[in-house]
């Protein structure tokens, strides 16, 4: 196996790869992965996305990238054929970005959420000294859901995102996950800074799909303007939502918010004919879990979150 810097690649050399990829996020998780290709594409031929290709008797047999942001390297993809060796060939690319990150001043920090396709990736990740959070990528048929018109207490108001919302939603994220295990896994959810950054990626950025302002929500209490709840929502393919963000404020929990979200977020989605609604979620999130499965969720997809730290 031969390995080659990503910045020396055109994507005219990757589009069998990329072709292979499409097919399993539509095949397995009904997702369509063009869009997010076309922007690697720009970046491929442009030279500057930081990753590495692999090659099995001349033909590209897998390719990965990564992000350096901060103090942290973020993997952003990490794709290997079936067509090859998948262990093989997703050891040795991740070995490489691993050790060019380890040399790269101030990065003490790699994250990494990467749907396995075919082969698993934990040993992968275990063998470069990763530690594991186990996910679950789950997936509603609207037809199917199983809402129970919850609610909300009184003194709470429930209203449609808008991007006056940008600040207090990222004191709400720092909020929500202080001392929660997403928290261990993403660390923009560590600081207000860090929850603009995500925001921006969700509802700006093509970061996890089209943003779908009509069926993201905020809940408020009538006496006062800080949330204390929200859910963002995003088209990922034709009549496909996903959820990216769901979270309720530490003195909310447990009335119902959770719950009275994601069914407005179902209803707004019903009513634009939508047909199904994914999201993720972190398998020690037992209550997040349970309320996802009460409303008709399937977990299709098991993967892990992957963090090393120096």
């Amino acid at each position: 196996m031969q390995l080659l810097d990503l910045r020396q690649m055109q994507t005219r050399d990757l589009e069998g790869l990329f072709e292979e990829e499409i097919g399993h996020w539509r095949d397995e998780l009904h997702w369509d992965y063009r869009a997010s290709l076309d922007l690697i594409r720009r970046f491929v031929d442009a030279h500057t996305l930081n990753g590495y290709v692999a090659f099995e008797d001349h033909q590209p047999a897998g390719y990965g990238f990564y992000v350096l942001e901060d103090h942290k390297g973020l993997i952003g993809g990490l794709y290997a054929s079936p067509r090859f060796p998948q262990a093989e060939v997703t050891d040795g690319i991740l070995g490489e970005m691993l050790g060019t990150l380890r040399g790269t001043p101030r990065v003490d920090r790699v994250e990494a959420q990467i749907m396995p396709f075919g082969a698993a990736l934990d040993p992968v990740f275990l063998s470069q000294h990763f530690r594991l959070y186990p996910r679950q990528f789950m997936l509603l048929r609207l037809a199917e859901a199983k809402p129970k018109g919850t609610p909300l207490s009184a003194g709470l108001r429930l209203e449609r995102w808008s991007d006056r919302n940008f600040e207090a939603c990222a004191s709400l994220i720092q909020l929500a996950y202080a001392n929660h295990v997403d928290g261990e896994i993403n660390d923009q959810y560590r600081s207000e800074a860090g929850g603009m950054k995500f925001l921006r990626n969700i509802v700006i950025l093509p970061g996890c799909g089209q943003f779908l302002p009509e069926a993201s929500f905020l809940v408020r209490p009538l006496s006062g303007d800080a949330p204390a709840g929200m859910v963002l929502t995003s088209t990922v393919a034709e009549s496909v939502g996903h959820t990216t963000q769901i979270c309720v404020k530490p003195g909310y929990r447990g009335s119902g918010i959770g719950r009275h979200l994601m069914e407005a977020s179902i209803q707004a989605l019903r009513a634009r004919h939508f047909h199904s609604l994914s999201l993720t979620v972190t398998s020690a999130n037992a209550t997040a879990v349970k309320l996802y499965e009460d409303l008709g969720f399937h977990t299709i997809k098991n993967f892990a979150a992957g963090v090393w730290q120096a």
